[in-house]
């Protein structure tokens, strides 16, 4: 961690830290550049157990350098600039963490509730760095996740492949209609489920869509040579001849349905 971002997070896991109704802070990877990095932001997740101070009050608190302040309706997010770093505090109910950390864990019957909205929660929740902890809440909280069975992963990974499955008909559709436009759109979303569906395979959870490349070029079972076909169709994207491209992506669906 560099040292003007060790400065901030000091500052602020301080000030958050106060309040009873925060149970536990961590920090999310985003900050582990150098602040002149583009992607560079100063995200705290902070988990709440309690009540904490209102809108007007938080941003009194966060200091009189405060710029661009803005928080979400209902109070989960607050960001603003520190001269011109971005920072983003956002807040989570211990309660709906459990309930969704249970539902992976054990409910299975309710699975539903989670599937759409995926599995980068989890990944923030097994992989951000803890700067603060009230008890050892958010120590169980990982011990269960490291507990999740198959029948999570498979019921995860049968709802994504389909939406690839559905991506790549689309894909098809639009290279028969020489259609760019909805080309790139249906690839987007054929990238993201493809990978989507690599980290199920390898019960992994997704990490941000900055990590996704490198992460699931990494992952220990993947189809052969993926990745340099997956490298060859990123680059392609834009250019080239639709169907060849179409072609390529329907080999990568058929070598990721058969794992």
């Amino acid at each position: 961690m560099k040292y003007k971002t060790k400065l901030l997070v000091d500052r602020f896991t301080k000030i958050l830290s106060s309040w009873k109704g925060v149970e536990c802070i961590t920090l999310n990877e985003a900050a582990m550049p150098d602040t002149l990095d583009p992607y560079f932001a100063l995200i705290l997740d902070v988990f709440c157990s309690g009540t904490i101070p209102d809108t007007e009050e938080r941003c009194r608190l966060y200091g009189d350098d405060v710029a661009a302040f803005e928080s979400s309706g209902q109070n989960e997010k607050d960001r603003f600039l520190i001269g011109n770093i971005p920072v983003r505090l956002e807040y989570k109910k211990t309660g709906k963490i459990d309930e969704f950390v249970d539902i992976a864990y054990t409910d299975h019957e309710k699975l539903w509730l989670i599937k759409d909205s995926g599995t980068y929660g989890f990944y923030r929740l097994a992989n951000c760095e803890i700067i603060f902890s009230r008890t050892d809440w958010i120590h169980g909280v990982r011990k269960k996740l490291t507990q999740i069975g198959d029948k999570f992963w498979i019921q995860m990974r049968s709802t994504v492949q389909s939406k690839m499955e559905h991506f790549l008909s689309d894909l098809g559709a639009a290279c028969f209609q020489g259609d760019r436009f909805h080309y790139l759109i249906a690839s987007a979303g054929f990238i993201k489920t493809a990978c989507l569906t690599l980290f199920c395979i390898n019960k992994r959870f997704e990490p941000s869509h900055r990590a996704y490349f490198n992460q699931v070029c990494e992952l220990p079972v993947l189809p052969e040579s993926f990745t340099a076909e997956f490298q060859t169709f990123l680059e392609n994207s834009g250019n080239g001849d639709l169907d060849s491209r179409f072609r390529l992506a329907k080999l990568l669906a058929q070598r990721i349905v058969l794992l």
